[in-house]
């Protein structure tokens, strides 16, 4: 620890050499997300002492809707699932629209789901059905945005996902982060802060050995190491807050200290951990990516993660529908069938909403490819759980699945449900780039579908 007769108190270093030394004596790889989270938590000079007002400038008056669901799980299918071939076959069409597969009969009267959706078929009874859902974005890019955040793309702005939204306005309820991505992060934190963007765990959950990134001590560091680093990265902001009196060591400490519970509470390992899982339980989700993704968010709401986006699959079928759809929807199925029936049997699903969305829709009429091209005038999303009508669709499709006949529902309008739903208010404004309120969501909650 010396340097000739000067101690390293004593040589000049600064604030970011020394918060850098601190994280290298302590050997870990520690996530962006809580460096980004201890700037943002710093205040500024001018601010640090002002006191909090008790209302919102931004929104006077402005009352939240009670909370319904306590966490999301939002199961995305990327590339554009054929509502065809899933929530709204045409059996009665001509084979062109009709396609490959045939239907069958849900637990809820006189709605049939494509065959491929057997198993979920027998649990329709808990869902919500929107089968008039739409948008004008008919890029994968633009389609994706516009289901993840609710809004249409701007060049002048980047909004934030939903998932990004709620980590703002609700935060964590623990030490672990409040929005999690599996298998890797999907959507930005648009213009908030990167320290609402997600927690991405990295890898496919049905890997043998499966861990997530970051939470496991570095090769060649036991507990009893990994304690006494922390005592010396301590020991170094210990000194430095004394000499530098600046406000952004003490909230640096404290998310380092976040990164030290994820790593050493039992808790917050085992939320990721699928060995804790019976074989049982593993088995019904499926020892798939799809099952075991499923699980583990299942896993992560249950110990208090407010948002997880479970993605799955690839749907971009513009040639060759039939064994596209063969090869995963099957997985799709016991996976989330499985899930309904584990969160009812728990009754986790009375406070927990899921969701099942892509980016958009795929057309009426099957291509010279035998496949299905982009469509954002008619798709379906599904639902369950808390604060909704189970058992309930709401919107129709004509009869090739071109056009809503009722009930149709814009992206913003479904976004604005699950704000509602969490207690978070769609109008509520807050601040982008540090000066320009823009509302939550300019899309309305769809009243028919709340219990």
């Amino acid at each position: 620890m010396q340097r000739g007769h000067e101690s390293m108190w004593s040589i000049p270093v600064g604030r970011r050499r020394l918060l850098r030394l601190g994280a290298g004596c302590l050997g870990l790889s520690l996530p962006q997300l809580l460096a980004l989270r201890a700037q943002a938590a710093t205040p500024s000079p001018a601010t640090a002492t002002t006191p909090v007002p008790t209302e919102d400038p931004l929104n006077p008056g402005l009352v939240p809707p009670p909370v319904k669901a306590k966490s999301i799980i939002h199961i995305f299918l990327p590339g554009a699932l054929s509502t065809h071939e899933s929530w709204d076959p045409k059996p009665e069409a001509e084979s062109a629209v009709r396609g490959d597969f045939g239907a069958v009969q849900t637990a809820m009267p006189g709605v049939q789901f494509s065959e491929t959706l057997s198993k979920t078929a027998k649990v329709a009874d808990r869902l919500t059905l929107l089968r008039g859902m739409w948008h004008s974005e008919s890029a994968h890019e633009r389609g994706v945005e516009t289901m993840l955040t609710g809004w249409q793309p701007s060049p002048a702005i980047t909004y934030p996902c939903m998932g990004s939204i709620v980590a703002h306005e609700l935060g964590g309820r623990n030490s672990l982060p409040p929005y999690v991505c599996i298998p890797r992060a999907f959507g930005t934190a648009g213009y908030l802060s990167d320290m609402y963007g997600p927690f991405a765990v990295g890898g496919d959950p049905a890997q043998p050995g499966f861990r997530v990134q970051n939470l496991a001590l570095p090769n060649g560091i036991d507990a009893g190491r990994f304690a006494q680093r922390q005592k010396l990265r301590a020991a170094v902001e210990e000194r430095f807050a004394a000499m530098s009196h600046d406000p952004a060591v003490a909230a640096m400490e404290k998310f380092y200290a976040d990164a030290y519970s994820m790593i050493a509470a039992p808790a917050a390992r085992d939320a990721f951990d699928l060995d804790k899982e019976s074989a049982t339980v593993r088995d019904a989700f499926g020892r798939n990516a799809a099952g075991q993704g499923f699980l583990l968010a299942r896993r992560l709401v249950e110990s208090g993660v407010r948002f997880v986006t479970a993605q799955y699959g690839s749907w971009d079928h513009h040639g060759n529908l039939r064994t596209g759809i063969s090869g995963q929807l099957p997985q799709f199925d016991q996976a989330f069938a499985a899930l309904i029936a584990d969160l009812t049997a728990s009754g986790l699903l009375a406070e927990t909403l899921v969701v099942v969305s892509s980016d958009f829709g795929r057309t009426p009429r099957m291509n010279a490819e035998g496949g299905r091209d982009h469509w954002t005038k008619c798709f379906s999303v599904a639902l369950a759980g808390a604060g909704l009508k189970p058992g309930y669709v709401h919107g129709a499709s004509d009869a090739t699945g071109a056009e809503p006949l009722e009930g149709d529902v814009h992206a913003k309008d479904y976004a604005a449900t699950l704000f509602h739903l969490l207690g978070i208010a769609p109008e509520k404004r807050i601040l982008a780039q540090g000066t320009r309120p823009i509302s939550i969501s300019d899309g309305e909650p769809i009243k028919a579908i709340l219990s």
